[in-house]
């Protein structure tokens, strides 16, 4: 008998962050001419990224930042159709920044739904709903004029809308989440919508991350003590890196150079020995979209299934690990600088005040001071605005100045995981 989409995405709510075994990269709605991508657009994207040479692992989920086909009022993002044909699963991504509703956002989904039914509910895997707004919102993010995001209660309202709407739905149980820079987490005015997320998604590029002592041999010690905080921060909640990535050229940012090399030893040293398979990651990126943005971050060139380093992992590294914050031993102390990126342009940067579609890329810059001197940095991915004109890039990036405290480390294991499990297995035992 086949197994429905409603008692599948049931499974995925309570299963998902215990499969540990989503591979994806993020992909905006725009080329970086911010001209429109379309299906064969998308799927060319998801053909290259699941046959990959040397992948340690099968590339096959897309982290999305919005529903809404670029320059369209409300029909469905074409990666839908393009998903379906090549079985890519899907983290959907809804565009919160600079908005007081989502309505054509849930108007996309709904017609996605009515017109794919389960082929496309079923390789949901998650839905964000915004990206990297509480930094914008933040203090710092305001003085370093990352751009207009949204308050907490906002992005808390924007979920429970979402809930409301796909409540007799399938695709109202899929896990939601919020995308956000590692230190915004443990913020408590951000409580909000740590209360109502059932993961956490983080973004952290310890290429921006200067005054911390930021070269490529230091990158894994600073990605690991900004994740091992973001997870003491959410109180066992599953944390996804939804973006993280080294550029392969552009100019030097204090201590970290852009090289191929460099490319190559990150992906080793944060992708292979602390991500990969263990936990849903979504690279940044497989192909770049931002032409203002001078740090380049594709692993291939036009989409070639050989890319541009050796992807196979080492079976040694240079990083070890760690896994509580309190221990790290290469954080430095000291605040980020900010180098403003044109507005809507890509990273660090919002769409414009027109309601617009279009895409970004990786940080053309970075900011932030955290706690004890502690901040992330994060270059940050395409992302939508949904409207009928206009052509804007997506998200921002960098820390936040939130205060971080301290709460339970995620468990590998939860008990919701365990429940799921045994959901699962009981009804397999039915069929």
């Amino acid at each position: 008998m086949r197994f429905t989409s409603s008692l599948l995405a049931s499974t995925l709510a309570v299963g998902a962050s215990a499969s540990g075994n989503y591979l994806g990269f993020n992909s905006g709605a725009t080329f970086a001419d911010r001209s429109a991508k379309f299906k064969a657009d998308f799927e060319a994207e998801f053909k290259t990224a699941q046959n990959l040479a040397g992948s340690p692992g099968t590339f096959n989920t897309v982290r999305l930042y919005t529903n809404i086909q670029a320059y369209s009022q409300d029909d469905p993002i074409e990666a839908f159709e393009a998903a379906i044909d090549t079985k890519t699963s899907i983290l959907l991504g809804v565009w919160t920044s600079g908005v007081d509703n989502i309505d054509k956002e849930l108007s996309a989904l709904k017609k996605a739904v009515a017109k794919y039914g389960d082929k496309f509910i079923d390789l949901v895997i998650g839905i964000s709903i915004g990206s990297e707004d509480l930094y914008r919102n933040s203090v710092t993010g305001v003085k370093n004029k990352s751009g207009v995001g949204n308050s907490p209660e906002a992005i808390a309202g924007f979920i429970s809308d979402f809930k409301k709407t796909f409540s007799g739905n399938a695709l109202g149980k899929v896990p939601v989440g919020h995308v956000d820079t590692w230190d915004v987490w443990g913020n408590a005015t951000n409580k909000a919508v740590l209360d109502a997320v059932d993961w956490v998604g983080v973004d952290e590029y310890p290429y921006y991350e200067n005054g911390k002592g930021n070269n490529i041999k230091n990158a894994g010690h600073l990605f690991d003590k900004a994740y091992e905080e973001t997870k003491k921060a959410v109180g066992g909640k599953p944390v996804w890196v939804t973006e993280t990535g080294w550029p392969y050229t552009g100019p030097d940012w204090d201590e970290a150079v852009a090289s191929v090399e460099n490319a190559k030893f990150y992906w080793d040293e944060i992708g292979c020995r602390k991500l990969f398979n263990k936990t849903p990651t979504f690279w940044y990126t497989l192909r770049d979209s931002n032409p203002d943005n001078k740090m380049k971050f594709a692993i291939t060139d036009n989409l070639s299934t050989t890319p541009r380093f050796n992807l196979t992992c080492p079976t040694k590294f240079v990083t070890d690990d760690e896994v509580d914050s309190s221990t790290a031993t290469a954080s430095h102390t000291g605040t980020q600088t900010h180098v403003a990126a044109p507005t809507g342009t890509g990273a660090h940067s919002s769409p414009s005040s027109s309601p617009s579609s279009g895409s970004g890329s990786s940080g053309s810059s970075s900011s932030g001071s955290g706690s004890s001197g502690s901040s992330s940095g994060s270059g940050s991915g395409s992302g939508s605005n949904p409207g009928s004109s206009g052509s804007n890039s997506g998200s921002n990036a960098g820390s936040g100045s939130s205060t971080t405290t301290s709460g339970a480390s995620m468990q590998k294991v939860t008990s919701v995981t365990l429940v799921g499990v045994a959901l699962f297995a009981g009804v397999l035992a039915l069929f």
